[in-house]
């Protein structure tokens, strides 16, 4: 994405240059231009950022300020464009899911999760294995176990597609489940703790086939598992 600012403060070919070089700095920046006639500063950026982090990264004789364009609405539209993937095979899920209740005579909220989860761990296993490879590298970055033993990166995609299996044959719930919330639970430790250190690292939920960020939505999916798993653990209990 492209945006145009206006910046003031600008009095010689110098201070463009010493402007630009400090935008330059910013992380998700890909390329700046300056202009002191116009007082703008044209900005390339892979992904949003905030004002204040422009702000931020400029000496205070400099002031820049937006021109046409609302932050608040792109950082939205930022956020969906990064998520997008993600937000489209959860809605795809949750409306096959939906449609098959739709044929039962009521809904049943168990037999919903179960189809649900089958769906989560195919797909998602599904896009591990377009490159395992990548997956294991990616997913060695931050999982507590992969970073001990690099192998364990292969067996979880393959644990990833078992469970989806096991969940679409219905095949010993408590087992089943059981594996599900261990598994899950397990890698939910490695996703907060780079969460909570602010690592800017490649999610490897959808293996390498997209570059998303790791953030407090790999939280909510790790999370969203383990809780499925245990209410239906409780259940059968």
């Amino acid at each position: 994405m492209t945006h145009t600012y206006q910046l003031t403060g600008m009095t010689c070919s110098s201070c463009e240059e010493k402007v630009k070089n400090a935008l330059e700095l910013v992380d998700s920046i890909n390329h700046v231009s300056v202009s002191k006639e116009n007082n703008t500063a044209t900005i390339t950026m892979s992904k949003h950022i905030a004002l204040h982090n422009l702000q931020n990264a400029l000496d205070s004789k400099y002031q820049i300020s937006v021109i046409a364009h609302n932050e608040s609405i792109e950082q939205t539209t930022s956020w969906f464009e990064t998520y997008k993937p993600i937000v489209l095979i959860f809605f795809y899920i949750s409306l096959v899911t939906v449609l098959i209740q739709l044929t039962n005579h009521h809904f049943n909220f168990m037999q919903a999760m179960q189809h649900f989860m089958a769906g989560f761990f195919l797909v998602f296993s599904f896009f591990k294995m377009l490159n395992l490879k990548g997956f294991a590298e990616s997913y060695m970055m931050y999982d507590v176990v992969a970073r001990k033993i690099p192998a364990w990166g292969y067996v979880y995609a393959f644990i990833e597609l078992g469970l989806g299996i096991s969940y679409l044959l219905n095949f010993s719930p408590v087992f089943t489940n059981a594996v599900t919330f261990i598994v899950m639970s397990i890698s939910i430790i490695g996703v907060l703790q780079s969460v909570l250190n602010k690592k800017k690292i490649q999610c490897a939920c959808l293996g390498a086939v997209f570059n998303l960020p790791m953030s407090t939505v790999t939280i909510i999916e790790d999370g969203l598992m383990i809780l499925m798993s245990l209410i239906m653990l409780i259940s059968l209990s």
